[in-house]
């Protein structure tokens, strides 16, 4: 089944941080990809997320404003499986300075 892709957008991309906006369309998809640094999601709607791992799919709520995080390694597909558009930023975590 093809879909369409979720977009895109890095807002900051330095030695500490990378942030990226994500927009799902309804019906649009990540793609499969693997974490390779801690993260965090901060929702900016609220609605459900189909998230597809290696072992199976689960729907996931997310409420505007209510972050979660998750550690590496993390291999999923993440499907806006709604009517409306979907928004979150992923706030990823570079090495920091000792």
């Amino acid at each position: 089944m093809s879909r369409p892709q979720a977009v895109p957008t890095v807002q900051i991309d330095n030695e500490y941080t990378r942030v990226t906006e994500w927009r799902f369309p309804p019906g649009s998809e990540t793609g499969w990809h693997a974490h390779d640094l801690n993260y965090v999601v901060v929702p900016m709607t609220t609605g459900e997320l189909i998230v597809e791992k290696p072992d199976g799919s689960a729907s996931s709520s997310l409420v505007i404003g209510a972050s979660y995080t998750r550690p590496v390694p993390s291999e999923h597909n993440v499907v806006n499986p709604g009517e409306e558009d979907f928004v979150f930023v992923e706030i990823e975590m570079k090495d920091s300075p000792a």
